[in-house]
């Protein structure tokens, strides 16, 4: 089948990220880091990386899929931030971080959420997962289950609670994509900018190791952790007046300061050095697709979606490929996938979108064709 290769140029209205590797002067920054990435949060595209695909333990970060699943709960009205709920005996000897709940104690589960968010309390996720998913057990399958619904095939857990096991891990990226999830719950963000609070009527003080929750004006979440095995490793978001998000992840820095340095850099780096546009490619210019062999002679295409573009500041204009088959062949299904648009500044390719086709188109049958010769005849 022959392929057609179109190339325009297209003025930028666009918005996507372009992968860029890190500069020699960045380079030297991050050695004391394993692996970083940096995101933009609507369309999840990666700007800056290192290692960022390398599977890793990342202690407490991984607590952030318990909090995603539990927004997700709240917002299906599984149950309300106001709803009370009840301590097992599974509470009994937890270890770790908690705010000292016993079996029987009633707590909300807005309280929960705060005690799990900004003090790491291991109770308060106990007592979450099992009102979730009537055990902790099933609650871990239903965390790996999410993480390969979002295409995490590099993340595998084995607690909610993010204790050391050598058999879990995650990367820099994965974790970025629950961060973009996560970025979408906004009535999670007080709890995330909060540095210090309180539950059970005063008795029990929480304070978040993510410092960014009292130092950085953009912050809007999300954890920092750190431990022998793991070193620290931070997850954070950031947004700027006009509302652009980027998500940076760091997973095994030497040191806090490090850490937290290069998290933030990373993150003022994207607002500093790129900006975002959103694709605006007329389907216009996706010319019908002839069809061999179809009820209908032709298929109307277009592209599967609009995206997010990043692209350095001072680029003003995209090249596009746009690689299509010169025909299809019968049966021909809506929304079946012919082709790709590749957006490139320069040589550096921004993003790839899917083109699809608009309707389906039949097999061309013998009855088919009779009834249409009968009706042309009787015309």
């Amino acid at each position: 089948m022959k392929i057609i290769c179109i190339i325009l140029s297209v003025v930028l209205a666009f918005s996507a990220l372009i992968p860029v590797c890190s500069s020699a002067e960045n380079q030297e920054n991050t050695d004391n880091i394993k692996s970083y990435v940096l995101m933009e949060a609507a369309g999840g595209m990666v700007i800056e990386e290192k290692n960022s695909a390398e599977r890793l333990n990342v202690g407490y970060l991984s607590k952030l899929m318990t909090v995603l699943l539990i927004a997700e709960d709240i917002e299906t009205g599984k149950f309300l931030m106001s709803t009370e709920l009840t301590a097992s005996q599974s509470v009994t000897g937890i270890k770790g971080a908690v705010v000292w709940l016993q079996a029987g104690d009633k707590m909300t589960v807005e309280d929960l959420i705060k005690s799990v968010i900004i003090g790491n309390a291991n109770d308060a996720v106990t007592v979450l997962a099992e009102k979730s998913e009537q055990s902790v057990e099933k609650f871990v399958m239903r965390m790996n289950s999410e993480a390969f619904d979002l295409g995490l095939r590099d993340t595998a857990f084995f607690s909610p609670y993010g204790y050391y096991d050598e058999r879990e891990y995650t990367t820099a990226y994965d974790m970025a994509i629950i961060c973009q999830k996560l970025v979408k719950y906004e009535f999670l963000r007080p709890y995330f900018k909060t540095w210090r609070d309180f539950v059970k009527s005063g008795q029990t003080e929480l304070v978040n190791e993510n410092t960014f929750a009292r130092t950085y004006d953009r912050h809007i979440g999300f954890k920092a952790s750190h431990s022998d095995e793991t070193g620290y490793c931070i997850a954070e978001a950031a947004v700027n007046e006009s509302g652009v998000c980027y998500i940076s992840v760091i997973i095994g820095a030497s040191d806090e300061d490090t850490c937290f340095k290069e998290a933030k850099k990373l993150i003022n780096k994207g607002f500093s050095d790129y900006k975002v546009t959103a694709t605006m490619f007329p389907d216009e210019m996706l010319m019908p697709i002839k069809v061999r062999n179809g009820e209908d002679s032709a298929v109307e295409v277009r592209l599967k979606h609009q995206s997010n573009l990043v692209i350095p500041k001072g680029v003003n204009e995209l090249s596009t490929v746009v690689v299509i088959p010169e025909y299809l062949s019968a049966p021909v299904k809506k929304g079946q996938r012919i082709g790709k648009a590749a957006f490139y500044s320069e040589k550096n390719l921004v993003c790839e979108i899917d083109i699809i086709t608009v309707n389906n188109v039949d097999k061309l049958t013998f009855g088919f064709v009779m009834e249409k010769t009968l009706t042309n005849l009787l015309k």
